[in-house]
């Protein structure tokens, strides 16, 4: 199949390394060109000079940037993928980015007869890097039915939760929970090491039960360490944080403990952690 992938961030990079390795006839568009021929070094493909030049003929456009106002240069912008996008196409936005963005891309797209899917993912960049992504999609069934057997190439869970932007609000949830989990975690082992206790058994017999999560996993380690200096920025998680905590106040949902650990993000940033991985809550009790 013929798509394109605009964005070679460090997710996007080896996302679309991985649609080669499907024998996909890839373009890029990266708006650092360097990035972007680094690429197609190491994978072939092609390069595009703008996002309309890279949709120019793809059945499938992905893209993957930082923020809603990045996402209606790169899609909506003169020279964006709606610009040079065929009829009968689909974009596919794997950004992490509101749910009205979203929705305005799929009611600008329908009037092209574009289809559209919001596809946050989760898994981070070892997620990316393994092909073992976590998608979920918001959009019409017809375009997820299409878009599914190209993205398993680099994903391992895909879901349609509902209608466009539902893809969003799922990320949303996600990034909630998570907040709340690295926090707990990171109370733990800090009152762990507070009452003598050999943090490796704790850990070790507590994982095994109730208490078990992908963050204790692969990160109690690291914690104790003092190791941060990897994995998903402080930076990203507040701005995720943010999303939600703005969707919240749209909806009248409650998030007291989200915007309690976005605070908590603040300290660990005022200790200079703005790209440290989100599980450098703990430095905040233990600086």
């Amino acid at each position: 199949m013929k798509v394109a992938f605009a964005g070679l961030g460090v997710m996007g990079y080896p996302m679309a390394g991985f649609l080669v390795g499907a024998n996909h006839d890839v373009t890029v568009f990266n708006r650092t060109t360097s990035k972007a021929t680094g690429w197609q070094e190491q994978f072939g493909g092609s390069i595009a000079t703008t996002p309309a030049a890279a949709a120019d003929g793809a059945e499938i456009v992905f893209c993957c940037v930082g923020n809603d106002n990045d996402v209606r240069e790169v899609i909506l912008g003169d020279q964006g993928i709606l610009a040079g996008i065929s009829s009968g196409s689909i974009i596919v936005d794997h950004t992490t980015a509101s749910a009205q963005i979203a929705c305005e891309v799929y009611a600008l797209a329908q009037k092209k007869d574009v289809a559209f899917v919001d596809a946050p993912l989760s898994g981070g960049q070892a997620g990316a890097e393994s092909g073992q992504l976590t998608i979920m999609m918001g959009g019409d069934q017809s375009a997820y039915d299409r878009v599914l057997p190209v993205v398993e190439c680099y994903a391992k869970a895909c879901t349609l939760i509902g209608e466009a932007g539902s893809g969003q609000k799922a990320k949303m949830v996600n990034q909630i929970c998570i907040a709340g989990i690295v926090q707990g975690l990171a109370e733990g082992l800090h009152f762990a090491k507070r009452a003598n206790l050999d943090v490796a058994a704790v850990i070790g017999a507590i994982s095994k039960g109730a208490a078990q999560s992908w963050q204790m996993e692969n990160r109690w380690q690291t914690m104790i360490a003092g190791k941060f200096d990897f994995g998903f920025a402080v930076e990203w998680m507040r701005k995720d944080l943010k999303i939600a905590l703005d969707e919240a106040e749209r909806t009248g949902a409650k998030l007291e403990m989200t915007q309690l650990v976005d605070q908590y993000y603040a300290e660990v940033e005022e200790l200079g952690g703005n790209r440290f991985d989100t599980s450098s809550l703990l430095k905040r009790l233990e600086p």
